[in-house]
């Protein structure tokens, strides 16, 4: 969960590299560095505890000269966030290497190098690292060679940029089970965790495959497999521009991102419907077999994208009557599982490279599931390019570490999953209901937005506030959980969900006058249920804020206070109703003041176990 930037180039790197950790810094930002080689072989480092703007405060106005260089933002994993823990790492004085990822064996390589006589500075598993690449290299080992033979002894996930001030104008780039990304250009080469970094220099990238070395000069890149081999990667042009990263008008990402969700679940609708039905091609080549072999779902994600997961359950079971069963992916592998014949595994991502879900991808495998199917925003990640089946999100980039348009684009993809089983399983009225309502989502998503004034009045009454409670029922329980995880997220209030009918059974004892309720109450079967726990909400003195839809006709009352949220059809009201949850969560941390975009202890794409 850390960003990597680097670079090979006949100009200086530095404005490349700090430019590159700016677009980065979603993925960590507890420390930053830079390292930079001149062409005497000059190794200058700078490294600080805090953002990367503390990094520029540092390094401006008199940027380091250099045409080779590498830099990194870091969310920790060993050792605390300071001067000493962030990266680059350096040894022997001359290899310097940035890391993302957990090297699990670094406690028993530190002992052996340290008998060796090396001394550490830093509580990283990076320092371990560089310093056996180091050993190989001042061993008389090229640094390609000292690379290589170093990796056969690490365990665990990496992806690394490694420099040394004995060969300047080479980098060597390796991975293996975290992203990396080379950009291509002309008589200069970068790599980079995420393409978003290297936009402003190229459009042109190579993604290099687990196991990959890549051996890199300013006029060429030679790339290896795990075994050694010379192999060709494709060079794929992104379709993303610089822009598209950056915040325009708004005052921060999450804000613009909440309102880009009716412009991104029409694009994850673009071209997969027609007359009232899903098109499977949709899904990749090979769809329409594996569908039609699938007898039950397995949905497996993290975090919001699980949420998504349990909202598709519901629509699974309810109009395509296909069993489904939803986990958390951190739990899937790490336990027995006793798998159904024709059980189709579906994966969900934003990025494609969330640790836990790639294991559980391959744990799947193992067990001899029917087949993965991946939801997913990056159509190179790694997800992806495990996956039998792919549906993409198309929901641009998302840089907000709170995920919005992810989500809300994730639950238009399940739809229409669901939708291609209802035809299969006998309910072709199924799905044109549930195509006719997802046409209707980008529409509902703009009045939905429109509340906005509505939530920022309303927010006002929830900052003074350490504690709030989320309630729902149905297919909008997982609405509740997941913005009770939104609030929690950026305000830093302790947030909790529950299925409104477990009130009685324990969260009850925590409602007084000082403790805000939400309930979200769409008209539907379970409202006349929903208000029955309302009720026992107000008899214990709870202040109650109902998100309820013009359909459901509730009124504010001495009791309780509803905000109302535009309908939409039965199918689509979890989403709908997500939206202002959202809105929620950002007015209340803005008034808080806290870092709505980078909120304390979280990263972007989680890489890590």
């Amino acid at each position: 969960m850390c960003g990597i930037v680097g670079a090979c180039a006949q100009r200086d790197v530095a404005p490349v590299l700090l430019e590159g950790l700016r677009r980065l810094e979603y993925r960590g930002y507890d420390s930053a560095g830079m390292a930079v080689i001149d062409a005497d072989g000059h190794l200058s480092r700078t490294r600080v505890a805090g953002r990367v703007d503390d990094l520029a405060s540092v390094l401006e106005p008199q940027l380091p000269a250099g045409g080779t260089g590498i830099a990194h933002t870091r969310w920790a994993t060993h050792g605390v966030p300071n001067d000493v823990n962030a990266h680059p790492h350096t040894a022997a004085g001359e290899v310097a290497l940035v890391h993302n990822g957990i090297i699990e064996n670094h406690e028993r390589l530190r002992e052996r190098l340290e008998a060796a006589g090396y001394r550490f500075q830093s509580e990283t598993d990076t320092e371990v690292a560089v310093t056996l690449f180091a050993d190989r290299h001042s061993r008389g080992a090229d640094l390609f060679a000292a690379v290589q033979g170093g990796l056969s002894e690490l365990e665990g996930a990496y992806a690394f940029a490694v420099v040394s001030a004995r060969e300047p104008g080479r980098m060597i780039a390796c991975r293996r089970g975290s992203p990396l990304v080379i950009g291509v250009g002309i008589g200069e080469h970068f790599v980079a965790s995420d393409v978003a970094a290297l936009l402003p220099v190229t459009r042109q990238f190579i993604f290099l495959e687990d196991g990959d070395v890549a051996d890199i000069h300013r006029d060429g890149v030679a790339i290896y497999d795990a075994d050694g081999h010379t192999v060709e990667r494709p060079v794929r042009v992104s379709e993303l521009s610089a822009e598209s990263v950056e915040r325009g008008g708004y005052r921060h990402f999450m804000l613009k991102e909440i309102h880009e969700q009716p412009a991104a679940v029409a694009e994850t609708l673009e071209g997969r419907h027609a007359d009232g039905r899903v098109l499977e091609a949709a899904f990749g080549p090979g769809a329409e077999q594996l569908l039609d072999q699938a007898e039950r779902l397995q949905i497996v994600a993290c975090g919001t994208s699980y949420h998504a997961g349990l909202i598709a359950r519901f629509w699974a079971e309810t109009y395509a009557g296909l069993p489904c069963d939803v986990e958390v992916a951190s739990e899937f592998r790490y336990r027995a599982h006793a798998v159904t014949p024709g059980t189709l595994v579906v994966v969900i991502s934003q990025s494609g490279e969330t640790a836990d879900v790639l294991a559980a991808l391959r744990e799947s495998r193992r067990l001899g599931y029917a087949g993965v199917l991946a939801i997913c925003n990056v159509p190179e990640s790694s997800l992806v390019r495990e996956a039998d089946l792919t549906l993409l999100t198309r929901a641009g980039p998302e840089i907000g570490v709170a995920s919005t348009k992810a989500f809300t684009t994730q639950l238009t993809a399940l739809l229409l999953l669901v939708a291609a089983f209802a035809r299969r399983r006998g309910r072709p009225q199924s799905e044109q209901e549930l195509v006719r309502a997802a046409v209707q989502l980008p529409g509902a998503l703009e009045r939905a937005v429109a509340v906005e004034a509505q939530v920022a009045e309303l927010a006002e009454q929830f900052v003074d506030r350490a504690h709030a409670l989320f309630l729902g029922r149905g297919a909008h329980y997982p609405v509740a959980l997941e913005g009770s995880l939104k609030l929690k997220e950026i305000s830093y209030i302790h947030a909790e969900a529950y299925p409104a009918g477990e009130l009685k059974h324990g969260p009850l004892a925590l409602v007084d006058d000082g403790m805000p309720v939400v309930a979200v109450a769409p008209r539907d079967d379970l409202l006349d249920k929903l208000q029955s726990n309302l009720q026992e909400v107000r008899a214990r003195g709870g202040r109650l804020f109902v998100f309820a839809d013009d359909a459901a006709a509730l009124r504010s009352t001495g009791g309780y206070q509803v905000l109302p949220v535009p309908a939409g059809p039965d199918p689509i009201s979890p989403v709908i109703h997500t939206v202002p949850l959202q809105l929620l969560a950002y007015h209340v941390a803005v008034l808080r003041g806290t870092d709505v975009d980078k909120p304390r202890n979280l990263a972007k794409s989680v890489t890590v176990e």
